[in-house]
């Protein structure tokens, strides 16, 4: 092993360690990275000059349409948290299953798969669903430990159901992995791997998890009633028609608004980030009408011009300028103006009222905090990845995992093994801006890697890292909002089992790859 690959393993291991410490990730990265930049060149086995190549490298992150997309998923996450339209949910699900045994917990799992679904940020939803259902539970008598286990692993959710920030963040990662890979095969026109590739890949294995969740419920109330006994019936609760009823209010907005995001990404009409556009804006528009029910006639009158746009977009060209749209074409212009109007009509009025309701400040004020901590520590790994390349650690990663046993699947298992054992100490970003640039071009240049595979794969193994002890995010945030009644060891104790249930799905996809690859492929054709 000569000084390069020597000063590749050292910076790797200065930045663990820091980490351990406590130090920013960004300035970390940044920082150690500078360092041993700096270092090589005294040492003559990298030229300074190398680090020439960051700023047309930034340039290229910040004007990445692709992660344009992360801003505006968080702004309509953090939006829908301060709806209340969580609350909405939780009611009308515990009242629908409640009588049940372990009805609750059953509420409590297709409410957080729903959140997931439409807010895309873990730590959001883990203080939403922490704050309204734990009180409930354990006023109604559950095990603290299946209490707080439940809401914990179905607020990370939202780190595998689209539209996940994770997945954005880590197609991206991958993309740029997949095309290295194909261009050091000599592949000067390479494929691309999308995030509504990934989109399309996660949403069967989120939806086993949610079912292995449920059947784990359901045995624990065949087995344990008295640790999540039905909750007694209440006099004002509707039934029959006016239950129904109450459930399509609750359910349609935020239903429609996941159909739409997730829908407009899967079936090709939108790009991720003019979905995340739309999904803001519908935040939006749902948030006022909670607010302010006066504000549901704009924001009805908005979504209506909305979907006569897009009607009349597909019957005729609207482009200004064009002398062959006949004589229609003038007519449907003016059409579309009229509706552009109505559109910004509706926007104006939701965003007076939810800035009257003082909701707008702090929902900006989250959303810049989210974003700015993402950028900056993307900036940062950017930074890393180019001086661990420039001291040659990519080919030897890539050396190391090809002499591994086992050949690709052992390379494979190696990595998921390590990123497992990582999430102990280091959270989903950090992982996946200082670990997938090092070991995804080795492994997408294996035969027979399919990179959207791999992709879920990293989630779901990700998704732990913000379960398990003793140092998931998910983990702090709940302590953070958990009744005094719920100490820590009860958390700690009640994720291990979804702890598990999310390692046997990864053992699902390794032997069952289909259930990652069939809707991507269904979808694209191929």
């Amino acid at each position: 092993m000569g000084l390069p690959e020597v000063l590749a393993i050292l910076l790797v291991a200065c930045v663990c360690v820091l980490l351990l410490a406590g130090y920013p990730v960004a300035l970390t990265l940044g920082g150690v990275a500078l360092i041993f930049a700096v270092l090589g060149d005294v040492l003559g086995v990298m030229r300074f000059s190398l680090l020439g190549a960051l700023p047309p490298r930034v340039f290229g992150v910040m004007t990445n349409e692709v992660l344009l997309a992360i801003p505006l998923f968080v702004f309509m996450g953090v939006m829908l948290e301060r709806s209340r339209i969580a609350e909405d949910l939780l009611e009308t699900m515990g009242r629908l299953f409640g009588s049940l045994t372990g009805g609750l917990a059953i509420s409590v799992t297709i409410v957080g798969l729903l959140l997931a679904a439409a807010k895309g940020v873990v730590g959001a939803t883990v203080v939403t669903m922490g704050l309204i259902t734990l009180p409930a539970m354990l006023r109604y008598g559950y095990d603290p430990r299946l209490a707080a286990g439940t809401v914990a692993a179905t607020a990370t959710l939202a780190q595998i159901m689209p539209p996940a920030t994770v997945l954005v963040l880590l197609g991206d990662q991958l993309n740029t992995a997949y095309q290295a890979a194909q261009l050091q095969q000599g592949k000067f026109a390479p494929d691309q791997v999308s995030v509504g590739d990934l989109f399309a890949g996660a949403i069967l294995p989120a939806l086993g998890l949610v079912a292995l969740y449920l059947l784990f419920q359901v045995a624990v109330a065949l087995l344990r009633p008295q640790a999540c006994p039905a909750i007694p019936p209440q006099a004002d609760a509707p039934e029959g028609a006016a239950m129904i009823r109450r459930l399509l209010e609750v359910l349609v907005a935020p239903v429609g608004l996941i159909v739409v995001v997730l829908g407009s990404i899967l079936g090709g009409l939108a790009t991720p980030t003019e979905a995340a556009a739309v999904g803001a804006f519908g935040a939006m528009l749902l948030t006022a009408r909670k607010v302010d029910p006066a504000a549901s006639g704009p924001a009805m009158i908005a979504v209506v011009a909305i979907a006569a746009l897009l009607a009349l977009r597909s019957l005729v060209d609207l482009r200004l300028g064009r002398t062959d749209g006949g004589a229609m074409g003038p007519v449907a212009i003016a059409a579309a103006f009229v509706l552009l109007a109505a559109v910004a009509h509706g926007t104006f009025a939701a965003v007076v009222t939810i800035g009257r309701a003082k909701i707008l400040g702090p929902v900006l004020a989250s959303t810049t905090h989210i974003t700015t901590m993402i950028f900056t520590i993307l900036i940062g790994a950017t930074l890393f990845s180019l001086v661990f390349r420039g001291l040659g650690g990519d080919d030897m990663v890539h050396r190391a995992l090809a002499d591994l046993p086992g050949g690709t699947g052992g390379a494979i298992l190696t990595v998921m093994v390590a990123m497992f054992a990582l999430g102990f100490v280091m959270d989903a970003f950090e992982i996946i801006f200082v670990v997938v640039p090092i070991v995804a071009p080795a492994l997408l240049r294996m035969p027979g890697v399919d990179p959207v595979w791999l992709g879920i794969m990293m989630a779901v193994n990700l998704q732990t890292s913000y379960l398990h002890p003793p140092l998931g995010a998910t983990l702090f945030y709940l302590r953070g909002v958990a009744p005094p009644q719920i100490t820590t060891l009860h958390i700690y104790v009640g994720v291990i089992p979804f702890v598990l249930i999310q390692l046997f799905m990864l053992v699902v996809l390794w032997f069952w790859p289909g259930l990652v690859s069939w809707l991507p492929h269904l979808l694209s054709g191929r």
